[in-house]
């Protein structure tokens, strides 16, 4: 079903005269208020920042109550919904560089949830570890800011464009404590591990997440990861993960976050599930069988994903783990020592076809000091270009940037893609970082047009109507982050909203060309303050952490 196929209930359930002359009159629109209801005709009276109304359309169109708001905005033909939430962004590492974040306004989102994948820009000692750990997300971040609440206040000082929400991150954490060390930690560091988690609960952080296939979050077992999901729980916190296999180990995986949320009562969120690799088409219609069964057994679990068929990620992260033991730094000791580089090749070719498909990897980003003719080739070409097979070529390219290289992978199936959006448990979420429009490398479209490609393809290709499309940006993703009062459209809640075209929303962010922000986003407002009109963003910033205190 199409944006402009879809049902329209003629009433409006929630509807009032606001007590006091509002602030703004958003008037003629069809709201999707996010909880799934059908659209209805409605003005939206604001006052104060705040939704006080919902008024039934005037009958007559000469109807004068424009003249008694001190701003009205005319959005007939438009769709008006809760601002956009989304569930899943590593924009925290860049908005402090970027931070009137013109490719997520343009997307029609109000909030961003970072800290995900088990990195946060804090917790920190000051030794670069974390700098040069996430190197790879190209980050922009004041480093003088060592906690959740120093980096919280750095970032209001300055204000974003949009929301932000803060999590604490289990690599982060481990750096923090133990170093790059690959072990289990002992009492006293475990103990240091969880109190990091209570700081950060108390300096208003909303999650805890962890990235297990990522040094050094992948050093983290059952056990270290429980004890401090424990910890999270006890504080009300939500435990995003990025799994430990999104391939053929899929399930498994599935089945420790299960395990982990099943011993600590913790509210689970699985990041971005899907199944990487031609060999495991399919296994995300099993993953979500076990999150229905989990559901049934009591726990709290949802997911979220992004709508393309290609991940971005590390290159070490097709790596076996082996290779990784001893972080990034211990890499490049293999890459430069004849004896193991052979064995690691040895086993990455071993790896072709199944873990690692060189000619579905395209590099999207190197180091400074890289070879930027490499970017926006796949892995096979550069070896076809330097007479080296594919293996040799990837360790090749490892090597001259230090591993700080970053790919999008195209190993996923659109089918699987828009059976997880399908789920009644799966949100929307971008998995990007890039927040400004112009710039260098070949980063993932999802920055720039995940909720527009959602409203347009996934209701197009009968994926979800517009009402499920919204709800999924908005009231659910609100929810697993206790954000009340945002999310929908009813009297009292926050005046995050967004008005779009629905016959000209799209992205137009591509592979081949990704620079490109979205189109048919008309108007944003947060709190009631403009911070997009007639498709470009203003100049005033409205942003706010939304710290749990």
């Amino acid at each position: 079903m199409g944006l402009t196929a879809s049902l329209v209930s003629d009433t409006v359930t929630q509807s009032t005269t606001p007590h006091r002359r509002p602030d703004l009159l958003i008037s003629g629109g069809l709201v999707v208020d996010g909880t799934g209801r059908l659209p209805f005709r409605a003005d939206l009276a604001v006052t104060n920042g705040v939704i006080t109304a919902l008024l039934d359309p005037p009958n007559d169109p000469a109807d004068a109550r424009g003249a008694h708001a001190a701003y009205l905005v005319d959005v007939t033909g438009l769709v008006v919904a809760p601002g956009f939430i989304d569930i899943h962004s590593h924009a925290d590492f860049t908005l402090h560089g970027s931070p009137a974040a013109e490719t997520v306004l343009s997307q029609g989102v109000t909030t961003l949830v970072g800290g995900n994948c088990g990195w946060s820009p804090f917790p920190h000692t000051g030794d670069g570890l974390l700098q040069r750990a996430s190197s790879f997300m190209h980050p922009e971040v004041d480093w003088t800011a060592h906690d959740a609440g120093s980096f919280g206040r750095v970032l209001a000082a300055d204000p974003p464009g949009v929301n932000v929400v803060l999590q604490v991150g289990h690599a982060s954490l481990r750096l923090a404590v133990m170093g790059t060390t690959n072990r289990a930690p002992d009492a006293t560091e475990l103990a240091q591990l969880c109190a990091l988690v209570e700081q950060a609960a108390d300096e208003g952080v909303r999650g805890y997440t962890t990235g297990l296939t990522y040094a050094p979050c992948s050093y983290a077992a059952l056990p270290e990861i429980t004890a401090v999901a424990k910890v999270a729980a006890a504080r009300g916190l939500t435990h995003a993960t990025h799994m430990r296999d999104e391939g053929a180990g899929l399930l498994g995986a599935v089945d420790e976050a299960l395990a982990i949320a099943r011993r600590s009562g913790v509210r689970l969120q699985i990041s971005h599930i899907k199944a990487l690799g031609t060999a495991n088409f399919g296994l995300v219609e099993q993953a979500l069988t076990l999150l229905d069964d989990a559901v049934d057994e009591g726990i709290d679990v949802a997911c979220d994903a992004y709508p393309y068929a290609a991940s971005s990620t590390t290159l070490t992260s097709r790596l076996p783990g082996w290779s990784m033991t001893a972080g990034v730094d211990g890499l490049v000791q293999i890459l430069h020592d004849r004896h193991r580089r052979a064995a690691l090749a040895q086993d990455l070719n071993d790896r072709l076809g199944k873990a690692f498909e060189p000619d579905h990897l395209v590099v999207a980003a190197v180091s400074p000091d890289g070879d930027p003719t490499t970017v926006g080739m796949t892995l096979a070409r550069i070896g076809e270009q330097r007479g080296q097979d594919s293996v040799e070529a990837t360790l090749g390219v490892l090597a001259e940037n230090r591993g700080d290289v970053t790919i999008v992978a195209h190993v996923m199936r659109d089918e699987d893609v828009w059976t997880v959006l399908r789920h009644p448990l799966a949100s929307v979420a971008s998995d990007g970082w890039v927040v400004r429009p112009h710039g260098e490398g070949s980063p993932h479209p999802r920055s720039f047009g995940t909720f527009p490609r959602v409203l347009r393809e996934g209701t197009s290709n009968g994926s979800l109507t517009l009402t499920e499309a919204v709800r999924k940006m908005t009231s659910m993703p609100a929810a697993r982050y206790g954000l009340t009062g945002r999310g929908l459209l009813q009297p009292g809640a926050v005046a995050d909203i967004v008005a779009f075209d629905p016959g000209t929303i799209t992205d137009r962010s591509t592979f081949a060309d990704p620079w490109q922000v979205s189109h048919g986003i008309r108007h944003v407002w947060l709190r009631g303050n403009p911070a997009l009109t007639d498709g470009a963003v203003t100049t005033s910033r409205y942003g706010q952490v939304l710290t749990d205190l």
